[in-house]
């Protein structure tokens, strides 16, 4: 693969919250323009995670029955070749479950 190539990294995050960690430090640490990152339901149903975290959690810590807590978050970005090792080592530092390029 040329240097400048563009690839697509993708990782599965169980909470929402690690899923907008992700995105900050891709924006914020390396530069990524928001418009190259995708965040979505990483199946068909409507979610906002796996595990409650944040306003999904309530005050005694356990899941609130109002959250749709039906699946995991994936990330997509599409980066330049050369960034692949950095964005899968953020990927990991911030909680993905799975990360995988295509």
């Amino acid at each position: 693969m040329a240097e400048d190539s563009t690839t697509t990294i993708t990782a599965v995050f169980e909470t929402r919250v690690t899923a907008d960690l992700a995105v900050e430090h891709l924006v914020q640490k390396h530069g990524i323009a928001r418009p190259d990152i995708f965040v979505q339901s990483a199946s068909a149903k409507n979610t906002a995670g796996s595990a409650p975290s944040g306003g999904d959690a309530s005050h005694d810590g356990s899941a609130r029955s109002d959250a749709p807590l039906e699946g995991e978050i994936e990330v997509s970005v599409d980066i330049n070749s050369s960034m692949i090792p950095a964005v899968q080592r953020t990927f990991g530092d911030v909680g993905a479950i799975r990360v995988s390029g295509r």
